[in-house]
């Protein structure tokens, strides 16, 4: 009996995991008031939706456990990427780009939608 219920409950674990969205899935309101929709599963992908430069792809990060990441980001306008990182805190997102090994970096703050 016992073992058939811990059996259920791992099936069930197993399945509720699946369902649940990365907490960095999902479309956001950037500092420039666009929006840039996030998804993927190992690897997320960062496309504007809205705004001058809507369709473009503008990022690629991985998970870096608690609600951290890690990957490349590209300012639309320049062309120019950067490694960068994101950080999630509730519905906030602050993602970094940087140069010269995390010396020198920019930030802003999205807001999930």
């Amino acid at each position: 009996m016992f073992r058939r219920a811990s059996l259920a409950l791992a099936a069930t674990l197993i399945l509720t995991g699946a369902a649940l969205a990365d907490p960095i899935e999902g479309n956001w309101k950037t500092q420039a008031g666009s929006t840039a929709a996030i998804a993927g599963s190992g690897t997320f992908s960062i496309t504007l939706k809205s705004g001058k430069y809507s369709g473009k792809n503008i990022g690629a990060f991985k998970a870096a456990g608690d609600n951290k990441y890690t990957g490349t980001i590209t300012d639309p306008e320049t062309d120019k990427t950067y490694s960068g990182k994101a950080t999630i805190s509730g519905t906030s997102l602050k993602m970094s780009g940087c140069v010269l090994g995390g010396l020198i970096c920019k930030s802003q703050t999205w807001h999930k939608l």
